[in-house]
């Protein structure tokens, strides 16, 4: 089983390269990933957080006492974006630490399934928070690089004590 990679790990900085195949092996992954996330608790993760460079990430922010209802995406493109909120975010690959980061409020994106079925998705809220800080993660951009100067500062300081060590 793949493990999740620690920021500052030098695979997070590198952008993912667009999926050309979706066959047996590729849904394989699809289904690692999506266990990998249940099993930490998190709300998404993208191929490069467990060092796949490959545009694909894995969502589902429904409520923990309902039944899972997991999104995918391939080869995800953010068409327009709307508003602006900030809100407290955390991230997998950067465990224990949660900043307010200023996101849309809105999105409509284009992307895959799957079963390579084209999708077209119109999100708001959470989801569309997750689905910023995901792709965020496909073009090598970590939560924190988002964080206000001041708050960039505090967490540099703060990082290397609380930071888990690599297995």
């Amino acid at each position: 089983m793949k493990k999740i990679l620690i920021y500052p790990h030098e695979i997070l900085r590198q952008e993912a390269q667009s999926v050309n195949r979706i066959d047996g092996e590729f849904q394989g992954l699809i289904d690692q990933m999506l266990e990998i996330m249940y099993k930490a608790k998190g709300l998404g993760l993208a191929a490069n957080q467990i060092g796949e460079l490959k545009q694909l990430v894995v969502m589902d922010v429904t409520p923990s006492e309902e039944k899972p209802n997991p999104i995918v995406l391939i080869n995800p493109r953010i068409t327009e974006l709307e508003g602006e909120e900030v809100g407290e975010e955390g991230c997998l690959s950067v465990p224990d630490y949660m900043a307010p980061v200023k996101r849309a409020l809105r999105l409509h994106l284009l992307g895959y399934d799957r079963n390579g079925k084209e999708v077209r998705l119109e999100a708001e809220g959470l989801l569309a928070r997750c689905i910023q800080h995901e792709l965020d993660h496909l073009n090598g951009v970590c939560f924190v690089d988002r964080l206000n100067p001041v708050r960039k500062v505090l967490f540099r300081k703060k990082w290397p004590k609380i930071r888990p060590k690599e297995e």
